[in-house]
């Protein structure tokens, strides 16, 4: 257990907790944390995803404590700016595959965390939101880049320049949620996802999430050469002659991520 993230490991999942009562704030030392958490985790060969959640069942987190930036002081907020983009950035980098379950409310930064996923399971009880506008500020860990990706330019900017706040229903039916499950079930659910990747060839999946987040940036007339590409490049791994060989037997495949 690290100061602000509990981390525990079930099989190839790690469980990460955001733990900094009453509301799992973040601060610069839990963004490092972070960041340093998932840097050993994709230096573990056995972990294949990961989960992160909120302590308790009212918050997964309320993002940044405001009292930080109360005086103005400029400096403070550029170190907790490169704290959030630090820690997102190498979430999102993160080479397995991670779910947010999403256990409460989770709000500016608690809600760019979750952004920052691959996949967000939501209890039904959780509210979301961006309002940094409403206190003169403005989402700087993702959020205007993250979240009209997910949900349109339309609802993103009726989140981030109108203070919308959505319900688990809302963000489910505009794609910034992609399941929700009963209060209190958000964590299993989210885990019994995650474990079905241990199914999945770990190369394959850092090399399926690559493209697929490519998209973002780059067109099909760059990707689809890589993707042909990374479909060669993965007959150099042991993994690739395994799986094949695997079905052809009609047994389980033992993944060596590698």
């Amino acid at each position: 257990m690290t100061a602000n993230i509990q981390v525990e490991k079930r099989g190839h999942v790690a469980v990460l907790t955001i733990d900094n009562p009453p509301a799992n704030t973040w601060t610069q030392p839990s963004l490092d944390e972070l960041h340093d958490v998932i840097e050993a985790l994709d230096a573990d060969a056995d972990n294949y995803a990961l989960v992160i959640t909120g302590a308790g069942d009212k918050f997964f987190s309320a993002g940044a404590d405001l009292k930080t930036f109360a005086d103005g002081d400029k400096g403070v907020a550029s170190d907790m700016a490169r704290a959030f983009g630090r820690a997102f950035e190498r979430l999102s980098a993160y080479a397995g595959v991670s779910i947010a379950a999403v256990n409460g409310y989770a709000m500016g930064g608690g809600l760019e965390c979750a952004l920052a996923c691959d996949i967000r399971i939501a209890a039904d009880n959780a509210k979301m939101a961006l309002p940094e506008a409403g206190v003169g500020l403005l989402p700087c860990a993702g959020g205007t880049q993250n979240l009209p990706w997910l949900v349109g330019e339309g609802w993103a900017k009726r989140m981030i320049l109108c203070g919308e706040r959505v319900d688990a229903a809302t963000a489910e039916r505009i794609g910034l949620t992609e399941q929700t499950v009963a209060a209190g079930e958000a964590l299993d659910t989210a885990v019994a996802l995650a474990e079905k990747v241990g199914n999945q060839s770990p190369p394959a999946v850092r090399a399926c999430k690559c493209l697929i987040q490519s998209a973002r940036y780059q067109g099909p007339a760059w990707n689809l050469p890589a993707e042909r590409e990374a479909f060669v490049g993965l007959f150099d791994t042991a993994d690739q002659a395994e799986g094949v060989n695997a079905f052809l037997e009609k047994r389980s495949p033992e993944w060596k991520n590698g």
